[in-house]
Formats: structure tokens, C-alpha cells, sequence
């Protein structure tokens, strides 16, 4: 999954719930924070699914539980 993907699927998801997203960044990561959950993704331009997965299941409390972005 393209980095930029990711980042836009989790922007488009806390809108849709009306949260708060935020990213600042880091020195080799972005923090990415949606409503009151912080949470890092490298800086590579490709992210493999599992490793996406895992940092889209971070935000499931906030982004309405696990496999919100099925």
C-alpha cells in the first residue's frame, strides 16, 4: 500500500466521524494522531499490507473497531 494512501484512507475516516487528524514530522517517522491516539508510521513510500494492517488496527478505538477500514 502506497504511504500516501494509507495516510489519506485514516484522513477520510476520523472526518467521516468528525476527530481531530494531525500529522507532525518526526525525524525518520510521521506521528499521525486521530482524536486522542498518537500513533508513528515510517517514511517509505510503500508500507506492505501487513504492516499497514497493524497500524490501521492502532486506531480502532477511535476509528469505530477492528477492521474499520475493510
Amino acid at each position: 500500500m502506497n504511504r500516501k494512501a494509507a495516510l489519506k484512507k485514516i484522513k477520510a475516516a476520523a472526518k467521516a466521524r468528525g476527530l481531530r487528524f494531525e500529522t507532525r514530522e518526526l525525524t525518520r517517522h510521521t506521528a499521525v494522531q486521530v482524536g486522542d491516539t498518537t500513533r508513528t508510521l515510517g517514511r517509505h513510500n510503500e508500507v506492505d499490507d501487513v504492516t499497514a494492517g497493524k497500524f490501521f488496527d492502532q486506531f480502532a478505538d477511535e476509528l469505530g473497531g477492528k477492521g474499520w477500514w475493510r
